[in-house]
């Protein structure tokens, strides 16, 4: 388990973790300078300790530091189920390694010295994929909110338009009329805010996602 974030979730930083401080220092001045707010740690521990996590909307970590490494790290919060865009660098980095990171969802494995633009790159493609994780996170939220007011028959009236049953079929699967069928349906369209049936259908594949969650 990782700690909870201290303070605002929703404030977007680039945290730095590497055991090098000129490096740390160099890595600061340049996300500062294209105005991208930074935080620089010299290990994972210090960076746990900090409870910022949640609140990173990247992490640049080096893969090679004292105590935890990059990678181990990196693979914890993949096992964890912990959703974070990590943009990996290192002095050396072999194919067994890069494959790994990548398996463990890196945006991006640089070989230091870095070139700037490239580090860049990553870090706005990583911030990008951060948001998107953020906006569908709250778009999942605002979904099950939805599915909260449906009554016990909706729900399962739901699920049965979900599979792909006709409204005949599911008034012989639950013993109610087709008429009354057509009103529950009528509801759960209007309850969830569905468009059309196709819409309805993505809606149930969403909730189903969210309630297993993240594969490891």
């Amino acid at each position: 388990m990782f700690p909870k974030a201290k303070g605002d979730e929703n404030e977007r930083v680039v945290a730095v973790i590497d055991d090098d401080e000129s490096v740390r220092e160099a890595l600061r001045g340049l996300f500062q300078s294209v105005g991208l707010v930074t935080e620089i740690y010299g290990s994972v521990q210090a960076f746990l300790d900090a409870g910022r996590l949640r609140r990173a909307g990247c992490i640049v970590l080096d893969i090679r530091l004292p105590g935890r490494s990059g990678l181990e790290f990196q693979e914890a919060l993949a096992r964890s189920g912990v959703s974070q865009s990590v943009v990996l660098i290192s002095g050396h980095v072999d194919v067994q390694m890069a494959v790994r990171a990548m398996k463990a969802g890196a945006v991006d494995v640089l070989t230091k010295p870095v070139r700037e633009q490239d580090l860049l790159e990553a870090v706005n493609r990583a911030l990008a994929a951060d948001q998107k994780r953020r906006e569908d996170a709250k778009g999942d939220e605002a979904l099950r909110a939805r599915y909260q007011i449906l009554s016990e028959r909706e729900r399962q009236v739901f699920a049965l338009v979900a599979a792909g049953l006709l409204n005949k079929q599911i008034a012989e699967r639950v013993a109610i009329t087709e008429a009354t069928v057509k009103l529950h349906r009528g509801q759960v369209m209007k309850k969830m805010e569905a468009e059309s049936l196709p819409d309805l259908v993505r809606m149930a594949d969403r909730l189903a996602k969210a309630e297993t969650g993240p594969e490891l």
